[in-house]
């Protein structure tokens, strides 16, 4: 693996960067505030193609590698973590079911729409007594007399919800199941927004990531046409997990923005703020601070692009996209936490971004599988 980025991926780099920085950062603590979804930030992402990022130029995407979404996710998230993840769940969990198991006909149908923006893409996986354990799920998919699917349950911490215009639902499809295997009940399908029976019913109050719709979703007998199945009847379980599997890497790199913004802040106001007659930044418990927190970023990076890096080359990815997840979003937490500190009091108000880096954090190590569920996955895969 070549740490060096080549001239198409440092372009990109420094165009996000500038975006980020003269667009999305400038009013990401009033979206947060008002938990208001960025309207005109989207758009310009639209116009820049960032909504295609992964998806093949023949279906209207701009066909770049895991790699440039790490870098993306990364430079967007710096700015504000909510875009970031606006941009994450679209271009991974809401795309890779079709891109993947789709078949043709569904994947020129669908995707040049989630190409271009003109569809946002949400994933539906999460219940309320279906988080960790997905094979729990209550919602249900049946088969019509006249063919075709009906669809009925409820999706909780559904991302991008409001806004979304196609979702990618998961349901239990009870005549496949079979006896003494869940997850083999357990189906894939495509429901456009404009579906009739589908209602976003709660927006979550959360405590981060404020600007990115969560909300609950409720499907009453909706119905949808036979090519609404992705794959087979009882793929949906696999579908989802590799699915997550590729979404992962994405929030390691969400968690490495918020980490480097929250280090690069504390730099910047380490270098201005005195005490004792000196900068802060001259006192060796500062110092410690920043070197420490500036080197786990670094290390959260390269086992985020460690993970990116076998996807792109086909390569197995589970393992390494669950320890780049685990241990960026630990990172994330623990230097937003020590970054604040290098602020003290006034770095518990919001006349400075730490606190929103701090609430931001915590969600990396809950969402698209918790810090528990890494652990596991990374234990199972050194026993066997």
């Amino acid at each position: 693996m070549d740490f060096d980025l080549d001239d198409s991926l440092t372009v990109l780099e420094r165009t996000l960067r500038e975006f980020a920085a003269t667009r999305v950062a400038p009013a990401a603590a009033r979206h947060d505030k008002e938990q208001s979804f960025p309207h005109e930030v989207v758009e310009e992402m639209k116009a820049l193609g960032l909504f295609g990022l992964m998806i093949p130029e023949r279906y209207g995407g701009a066909g770049l590698s895991t790699v440039a979404y790490t870098i993306a996710i990364e430079e967007l998230s710096r700015a504000d973590a909510a875009v970031g993840l606006i941009m994450s769940v679209h271009n991974s969990v809401a795309t890779y079911p079709i891109l993947l198991y789709g078949s043709e006909g569904q994947r020129q149908r669908w995707l040049p729409s989630v190409a271009s923006g003109e569809r946002l893409g949400a994933f539906c996986l999460s219940e309320h007594g279906s988080g960790s354990d997905a094979q729990a799920m209550e919602t249900t998919a049946v088969q019509g007399p006249g063919g075709g699917w009906r669809v009925s349950g409820t999706k909780m911490w559904v991302s991008n919800a409001e806004e979304a215009g196609l979702y990618i639902v998961f349901a239990r499809t009870p005549a496949f199941e079979e006896p003494g295997s869940a997850r083999r009940s357990i189906s894939a399908f495509i429901v456009p927004r404009e579906a009739a029976g589908i209602r976003v019913t709660r927006k979550e109050d959360k405590l981060g990531v404020r600007a990115d719709d969560t909300c609950e979703v409720a499907l009453t007998d909706v119905p949808l046409p036979e090519e609404a199945l992705i794959g087979k009847p009882g793929e949906g379980f696999k579908i989802a997990m590799a699915t997550l599997d590729g979404g992962r890497i994405g929030i390691g790199a969400q968690a490495v923005g918020i980490g480097r913004a929250a280090v690069e802040a504390a730099v910047e106001y380490a270098a201005l703020r005195e005490q004792f007659g000196k900068k802060i930044g001259e006192f060796q418990a500062v110092q410690w601070k920043i070197a420490d927190a500036a080197t786990r970023v670094e290390a959260a990076r390269l086992l985020v692009r460690q993970a990116a890096w076998r996807k792109d080359e086909g390569l197995a990815f589970t393992k390494e996209a669950a320890a780049a997840k685990l241990f960026a979003a630990t990172m994330c937490r623990e230097v937003a936490r020590e970054m604040l500190q290098v602020f003290g009091g006034v770095g518990y108000t919001s006349d400075y971004p730490l606190e929103r880096y701090y609430r931001d954090a915590k969600v990396t190590e809950i969402y698209e599988g918790t810090n528990e569920v890494q652990r596991m996955v990374l234990a199972r895969t050194a026993l066997e």
